[in-house]
């Protein structure tokens, strides 16, 4: 009988744990696969909305957790912390794959946790673009991984061209593109009765700090927050990653948090989240979800500065600067745009795609010796 693989997830935000539910749900029960998960980072911050409790909330069977206290300034420390703690996690349960996402340092520190312990490392959704320190955190955790997951063919490309073997890269497309179009959202009087949200019309704002760009963050959400009250429009505003540069962004927040026209939450659950954006008028800031999720709903994105720059393009996205008339200017200019609605990361199916991989044979014959692979 073949012994059951181990599955370790890790999670360090209510992003990136929206992009790899679907692939724990669909081995939670799964008789060849014991799914662990990882929970650290911004999901143990009350400032956040502690939002382990969306963790728990799904009734998954093994989690834990490790509370990392390093300030947001110091995202060295909080590698070097995440992968002591993440160390003694996977010494202790023995994975025979860990699993990570994206561009942040705590999948970073479980990419080198499982190289340097000779354990396979899956990386969900690397080989892709982006205009911040984000990208130089992606493609080192794409190098220090031995499989990848990726959202589409121009991620696997760039993969090949940074020296990865064809043959580890699986493109799946993007897993929460399995929630997005899933029947079990909530309806939207629901989510608006949950979060105590009145408006019958409303935007999503979520701004999050640029680390290369840190200096002027302050003045970049003041312009930020001047432009929303300004537009005299409604908004829903979640909070910001914790990345440096985040307590400016909250500070900015504080003149919005009593405003009648503004809603705003530390979090919001990824399947509400996925509703309001779903109804919303358009989004504004600078998160990847008005690159990705909001092109797919066909809703319009007010993209602002550089956040973002070099990922997917869209006619339903609105580039602008950080001036305040810039911003204006963007709003106005929505009700003008035209939308086609992309499928660029896949049809949401990526569990599936995720699930007939780990069942290959192939897989598990990965050279735990990584190969560079040169361009012919």
């Amino acid at each position: 009988m073949n012994k059951v693989k181990k599955i370790a997830f890790l999670t360090g935000t209510r992003a990136d744990f929206g992009k790899m539910k679907p692939l724990i749900q669909i081995l939670e029960n799964h008789q060849e696969f014991e799914a662990h998960i990882f929970v650290t980072g911004m999901h143990l911050l009350q400032r956040y909305g502690y939002t382990l409790i969306e963790v728990e909330r799904c009734g998954f069977k093994n989690i834990s957790t490790f509370k990392n206290d390093t300030h947001e300034a110091s995202m060295d420390l909080t590698l070097a912390k995440t992968i002591a703690g993440f160390s003694e996690f996977v010494k202790n349960i023995h994975p025979d794959l860990i699993v990570i996402h994206g561009d942040r340092v705590e999948a970073l520190a479980g990419a080198i946790v499982g190289s340097l312990n000779n354990v396979l490392v899956a990386h969900i959704e690397g080989g892709e673009l982006s205009g911040t320190i984000d990208e130089l955190l992606r493609h080192a955790t794409s190098k220090m991984s031995h499989i990848h997951f990726v959202a589409n063919g121009k991620a696997k490309l760039l993969l090949e061209q940074m020296g990865e073997l064809p043959e580890s890269i699986y493109n799946i497309g993007s897993p929460d593109i399995d929630i997005m179009f899933s029947n079990t959202l909530p309806d939207l009087q629901t989510v608006k009765s949950y979060y105590n949200i009145s408006f019958d019309v409303y935007a999503i704002a979520m701004f999050h700090p640029v680390t290369t760009e840190h200096r002027q963050m302050a003045k970049y959400a003041k312009n930020f927050v001047d432009a929303l009250i300004n537009s005299g429009r409604n908004y829903v505003v979640i909070f910001p990653n914790n990345d440096m540069g985040s307590q400016t962004i909250l500070e900015a927040y504080e003149p919005i948090l009593n405003h009648p026209n503004f809603r705003v939450f530390p979090s919001i659950r990824f399947e509400y989240f996925l509703t309001l954006l779903k109804h919303s008028s358009f989004i504004i800031g600078n998160s990847s979800a008005g690159v990705r999720e909001a092109p797919y709903y066909g809703i319009p994105t007010i993209n602002i500065g550089t956040r973002q720059q070099n990922r997917v393009v869209s006619n339903a996205i609105i580039n602008t600067g950080y001036q305040v008339n810039a911003i204006l200017e963007g709003i106005k200019e929505v009700k003008n745009v035209t939308i086609n609605k992309i499928s660029d990361f896949g049809n949401g199916n990526s569990a599936e795609a995720f699930l007939k991989v780990l069942k290959s044979e192939s897989l598990w014959k990965t050279n735990h010796q990584k190969q560079f692979r040169a361009l012919s």
